[in-house]
């Protein structure tokens, strides 16, 4: 999901519409309307994608996995800028056909391929990198842990998981987007909220990762990365 969404958009997750529904079933129902949702958050998300795919240390890996993503385009920007590697993108089935045509489209398909999988209930494809953009806010802190769980365990030691959003800045007194999300999590979906970057750094060293920084990226998204 990404993180510079209008009110619009953002109704779009996992959550519950003004019936008491799922919101994300129903988006994910419709072929239509999830291709054109996807769309959008390629534009959305792409300049965070596209510096991500310049500041992570690439030259340590060999692989990646992106969980939740959408048409993929966090996976075609590091493949672009990182000829070397080979990457997956994890996301429901329904996605699969739209992530295809995309990464066709840039001439990748010989290094992105796609695996059908529910991140919360299925264990993340192995890879040197694991990426999370905009997937943390939408989930309790139970969820939220146990995701960075499935993470860690599908890294090598020395692996990297990088998660990005609109992370609040430790003193919530700077990042006003991030904490309006937060509010917006907590009114849309069923326990979502946002988070900071020392919330994150500690989730992570509680599963196993021995290092993390937090570092900007662009407008009010950051990213914390944990090294196992």
């Amino acid at each position: 999901m990404s993180g510079a969404r209008s009110r619009e958009t953002v109704r779009i997750v996992p959550g519950r519409d003004e019936h008491g529904g799922d919101v994300f079933a129903a988006l994910y129902a419709d072929a239509e309307h999830l291709t054109g949702f996807l769309r959008a958050m390629s534009g959305l998300s792409r300049p965070a994608n596209v510096l991500i795919a310049q500041r992570l240390p690439w030259a340590k890996y060999r692989s990646f996995v992106d969980v939740g993503t959408a048409q993929g385009d966090l996976a075609v920007q590091i493949a672009k800028a990182n000829p070397h590697l080979s990457g997956i993108g994890f996301d429901l089935h329904r996605v699969g056909p739209i992530f295809a045509d995309y990464v066709a489209e840039h001439g990748l398909s010989d290094r992105l391929r796609f695996i059908a999988g529910d991140f919360r209930t299925d264990a993340l494809p192995r890879a040197d990198v694991v990426l999370m953009g905009h997937i943390l806010h939408d989930w309790s802190l139970e969820e939220k842990q146990a995701l960075i769980r499935k993470a860690c365990e599908a890294l090598p030691d020395g692996g990297a998981l990088v998660v990005y959003e609109a992370i609040i800045d430790d003193e919530r007194r700077q990042n006003a987007f991030g904490l309006l999300m937060s509010l917006n999590m907590l009114i849309e979906t069923a326990a979502g909220f946002d988070y900071t970057g020392a919330d994150c750094s500690t989730w992570m060293k509680t599963v196993g990762f021995r290092e993390t920084r937090v570092e900007h990226l662009v407008g009010p998204d950051s990213m914390v990365v944990g090294i196992k």
